[in-house]
């Protein structure tokens, strides 16, 4: 995020974007380039997935048992069986088990657990987010790709998902690891009638979001699920998700905010410099997960703690006791506060009415507007 030093790390930029807030699992080193142009085209290296290509799964899959031919696929899609021959080339690519060819027809064997709009739309009804979802086989960044639709007009709830991120970003110059359809690689626009200065308890209503679509689906995992302050859940002291908030707003009110969300899920290993701080689901649980089943209940858990927020005054103090009961880290921790000017030390003390940390210190009871929050061992 572009920082004009607004708390939380949350960063503004008056007429362009401002990033900050999310780290899934960082790791420093080159960046790819941006999933999108500066004149707002999706860049080259960018595949987004063809919407035919989920209209062709779904009917492949209502007649599981049988032989399909080319030409009834062309006409459900309104194409040339020549562009069902190229279409299901490229769901064989994303590791769609199809079987047969353009003369004897084409039947699905089996369907690997891809986060296609065409299979989240039904699991979404009745949200902001079941009408305008776009999937990408690879990109550099579903943010990158959230923020310029934001600002060239998309609606509330649209959703950027891929199956892979070339240039996933995480906290200041970090980058954020994710590996091919392993986990949930997500970004939403909202356009909350909120100022700049209240936009963190959306960050900390995604966390919750997180917290309680993991336990929807009856994980047992192998320690808690740990929200720590602002934008990290972590699973036995290592990350499983990152936030990562990012808005563009006038001084006194947010034009949109993109709030990016990534989850550990089915990693079976991750680099050797991330092994001791990175984790995922299944690395907790010892159960490989449906990514679809995750992210259905991720986005419907968000859509209610938003739905909340913007028509509940009871809400915001909610979401600030319910993250603080789902967090061992707002109240009664010894931390340090990696912060650029002022490095703070101190014991942690209960979030504000903003939902800033406040800290313990020598001097006093002080508000931590940003910076990365880290334990300090042995103290």
């Amino acid at each position: 995020m572009l920082s004009c030093g607004l708390p939380h790390n949350l960063r503004i930029a008056k007429d362009g974007t401002n990033r900050k807030g999310k780290r899934a699992v960082e790791s420093k080193g080159p960046r790819s380039k941006s999933a999108l142009s500066s004149k707002g085209v999706i860049a080259p290296h960018s595949q987004m997935t063809d919407a035919r290509m989920g209209r062709i799964v779904r009917l492949l899959t209502g007649n599981g048992t049988v032989v399909v031919s080319g030409t009834k696929i062309a006409e459900e899609i309104s194409s040339s069986r020549s562009e069902v021959w190229r279409l299901i080339q490229q769901l064989r690519g994303m590791g769609v088990d199809v079987a047969g060819h353009p003369a004897m027809g084409y039947q699905l064997r089996s369907m690997p657990d891809l986060l296609l709009p065409e299979v989240l739309k039904p699991l979404l009804r009745g949200t902001i987010f079941a009408e305008n979802i776009h999937h990408f086989y690879k990109i550099g960044s579903t943010n990158t790709a959230a923020l310029q639709a934001a600002a060239e007009g998309a609606p509330e709830g649209s959703v950027f998902l891929a199956e892979e991120q070339t240039a996933g970003r995480g906290r200041g110059d970090n980058g954020w690891d994710s590996q091919r359809s392993a986990g949930i690689y997500a970004s939403v626009i909202l356009r909350p009638a909120l100022p700049p200065s209240e936009v963190l308890v959306i960050t900390l209503a995604a966390g919750l979001a997180v917290h309680a679509a993991i336990r929807e689906i009856g994980l047992r995992l192998s320690s808690p699920l740990d929200l720590k302050w602002p934008n990290d859940v972590l699973i036995g002291g290592k990350k499983v998700c990152g936030i990562l908030t990012e808005m563009n707003s006038e001084p006194m009110r947010v034009r949109y905010i993109v709030v990016g969300v990534g989850i550990n899920v089915n990693q079976a290993s991750f680099p050797a410099e991330l092994e001791a701080l990175a984790t995922s689901l299944r690395l907790a649980s010892g159960s490989e997960l449906s990514r679809v089943e995750l992210a259905a209940a991720l986005l419907k858990s968000l859509h209610r703690e938003y739905a909340q927020l913007i028509s509940s005054s009871g809400a915001r103090e909610s979401i600030l006791r319910r993250f603080a009961e789902h967090s061992s880290w707002v109240q009664g921790k010894a931390v340090h506060i990696e912060e650029n000017f002022s490095p703070q030390h101190g014991t942690t003390a209960g979030l504000d009415e903003r939902g800033f940390l406040r800290l313990r210190t020598a001097n006093g009871i002080e508000t931590v507007l940003s910076g990365t929050v880290r334990e300090a061992i042995g103290n």
